[in-house]
């Protein structure tokens, strides 16, 4: 795998962080998503972001992303505890504002949100869910080496099926 992250840094997650997750709650970029939270989901989202990045149990760890060298952000990526087919993994998800997407951001934060997940070494493996119709996020993940293990049904947000694709990168 290109290990290449070199375009962008991940910072962590913090209170001053609000402004970004709204400008990330865009029609445009949740459409694979159920579409737009509400403004009591966002700031429900905004509290778990700031808990994981203050954790420090290695339950998982949300960054902003920002973009090198021009010292911008311009998207957010993480990766949370989770179980999947009973047994526990690391899940990840990311986005970008649409004025930074196609440029390799996206994919460049992955990787560096892998070698995050790497050290904090609680789970094996990293998965990513994106809608099979979600071409862009796909790409990420082939990009970024991530194996595709099929479709599956999911559910994002709850109460919304979606089908996905199921990546997974050993962290082993």
């Amino acid at each position: 795998m290109d290990e290449d992250t070199s375009s962008v840094r991940l910072e962590a997650w913090s209170e001053e962080d609000a402004g970004l997750l709204r400008a990330l709650n865009a029609p445009e970029l949740t459409t694979h998503l159920g579409g737009p939270e509400t403004e009591e989901q966002l700031v429900r989202r905004h509290g778990r972001y700031v808990g994981l990045s203050a954790d420090g149990t290695g339950a998982g760890r949300m960054f902003r992303i920002v973009l090198l060298p021009e010292e911008v952000v311009v998207g957010s990526i993480g990766f949370w505890a989770q179980t999947w087919d009973g047994e526990p993994v690391y899940e990840t998800g990311w986005a970008v504002l649409p004025g930074f997407q196609g440029r390799g951001v996206a994919t460049a934060a992955t990787r560096a949100v892998v070698a995050e997940a790497r050290a904090a070494g609680l789970h094996r493996r990293l998965h990513a869910f994106p809608s099979r119709d979600n071409a862009a996020s796909n790409a990420v993940c082939r990009k970024a080496g991530f194996e595709l293990l099929g479709e599956r049904d999911f559910e994002y947000p709850p109460g919304n099926p979606m089908r996905c694709n199921d990546w997974r990168f050993d962290l082993g």
